[in-house]
This record gives C-alpha cells, structure tokens and sequence, in this order.
C-alpha cells in the first residue's frame, strides 16, 4: 500500500462516519472540515493529487465532499 492509498483509506473512514448523518449536506461539509482542520497541508495536497488522478476505491460521499468544498481543502503553498 503506497502513501496514496493510505490517505484515500483514511479518507473513507472518515466519509463512513459521516455517511451516517441525516442531513446530506452537512456530512459533505463535515468531511471537508474534518480534512481541512486535522490534515496537513502536504497530506490535502497528496490527498487532492490522488483524487485528481481517479483514485477510483475513494468513497462517493468523500468524492462528493471533495469536487464541492475543493477551494477549502487546498492549501494555501506547500512547500
């Protein structure tokens, strides 16, 4: 498992949790927060580049979360 995988496995986990909220759009913005505050910049940008290149196992919910709340995940400069 390459360090891709392993964000895009975290990532469903976290999707998972939120998929269990009633309220569709809030989970979409609860995953997108979540991401935001306890990931790295260098994480999201990974994360993000990984997505951009299909990361086809990725959860829909977190895909969902991801295309709507994209200018919230990307960090601002990674070095």
């Amino acid at each position: 498992m390459d360090a891709d995988d392993n964000l895009v496995r975290m990532a469903n986990r976290i999707g998972d949790f939120f998929a269990a909220q009633p309220d569709h759009e809030e989970a979409l913005a609860g995953i997108a927060e979540h991401l935001r505050k306890f990931w790295a910049p260098r994480m999201r940008a990974d994360f993000l580049a990984a997505v951009d290149a299909g990361a086809p196992a990725l959860h829909p919910l977190v895909r969902e979360a991801v295309t709507l709340h994209r200018t919230l995940l990307a960090p601002a400069a990674v070095r």
